[in-house]
């Protein structure tokens, strides 16, 4: 392993020149402005809702990997970063493929950023509404938040998330893997671990799919032993039998082997549903995995196991199987102290 002072220097050295490169590509005016707002707890609301022939999308992937190989749990793991570029300005970089089908229109997207900046180093907050972000074929472009940051020091971590609208960018790209870099997280080892990574969501419309019922809420709230549980409403319209659809987490910290975290759905017809699958069982829901009905996704790297990170999408025809209206997510958990940051919807309506 390289001496632990000569990659404190390069750390810092890199960071000074990304930082430096990140003020260079912004605009004059959004290189003045000031520093984002944080809270350390941000209640959950509604960002998109549409009713439209199409879907919701996402690419997503983590900004931290194991020093040591992959280890079973984040706890006590030695994270390093993970750089997939050539950029020598950079010192955290990954890549993930946003698949929306052919032909479609993109009608809104956000991407999500976020992780733990007290691990064996601390990070300064100064970053974190900040990163790079490149579209399939393209040069990074810097990306500031436009929306409040969740920022919480707590139980022995220092974690955050925050967002920014990409509408217009996603739109106007081609198919392919987006890369998102300079993502404000640490590395180092503590006893509860350190995660970090990005998530990019967006809803699309084409004529040929089916209409459905399309919503994005997020926050930034906290759920472990003696919090309680998260109850967030989602939709309180009407959904016939059987209706298809999907439910898409993003969530940090929690860790693998570590049972007692639930995810689940309810409905004014149905008892409470636990959302679960091959890859997340459900009581261990949020375990650190980048997964889709259970199967992995396309990213680079492909990581088994994110340490911390999660952004899972859920099959949700089990839980709408007698129908449903007011529905709403339950999360919790018994053991381990997660971070919930948002949750992505969509579900077949009647034409």
């Amino acid at each position: 392993m390289r001496n632990s002072a000569v990659l404190a220097v390069r750390r810092s050295v890199l960071c000074a020149l990304s930082c430096a490169a990140l003020s260079a590509a912004l605009p004059a005016a959004s290189a003045a402005a000031p520093q984002p707002r944080e809270a350390s707890r941000v209640p959950f609301a509604a960002r998109y809702q549409a009713v439209q022939h199409g879907g919701v999308v996402r690419a997503a992937n983590s900004s931290a990997r194991g020093a040591k190989g992959t280890e079973s749990v984040n706890d006590d793991a030695t994270l390093a970063y993970v750089d997939v570029d050539d950029d020598p300005l950079t010192y955290n970089s990954s890549r993930a493929e946003l698949a929306v089908p052919a032909g479609a229109r993109v009608s809104w997207a956000r991407l999500y950023w976020g992780g733990n900046l007290r691990v064996g180093e601390q990070k300064p907050p100064k970053d974190n509404g900040r990163v790079l972000i490149a579209e399939p074929g393209g040069r990074y472009k810097a990306l500031l938040t436009d929306t409040l940051i969740g920022h919480r020091t707590a139980d022995g971590a220092d974690a955050f998330q925050a967002s920014a609208d990409v509408t217009d960018l996603v739109r106007s790209s081609r198919p392919g893997q987006w890369t998102v870099a300079q993502v404000n997280v640490a590395m180092g080892r503590s006893t509860v671990g350190g995660w970090g990574g990005w998530t990019l969501v967006a809803a699309y419309e084409k004529a040929s799919e089916p209409l459905r019922r399309i919503g994005v809420w997020d926050g930034f709230e906290t759920v472990g032993p003696g919090t309680g549980e998260l109850r967030v409403p989602l939709d309180g319209n009407r959904y016939d039998k059987a209706a298809a659809g999907r439910l898409g987490v993003i969530a940090y910290d929690g860790d693998r082997g570590t049972p007692g975290d639930y995810l689940a759905v309810r409905t004014s017809r149905t008892k409470s549903t636990r959302l679960a699958d091959s890859a997340n069982s459900a009581d261990d829901v949020m375990n650190s995995s980048i997964t889709e009905f259970g199967a992995r996704t396309v990213r680079f790297p492909d990581r088994t196991n994110t340490l911390g990170y999660d952004s899972d999408v859920f099959d949700l025809r089990g839980a709408l199987r007698d129908g449903a209206d007011r529905v709403h997510v339950r999360f919790g958990s018994r053991k381990d102290t997660v971070w919930l940051g948002a949750l992505f919807f969509q579900a077949d309506v009647r034409r």
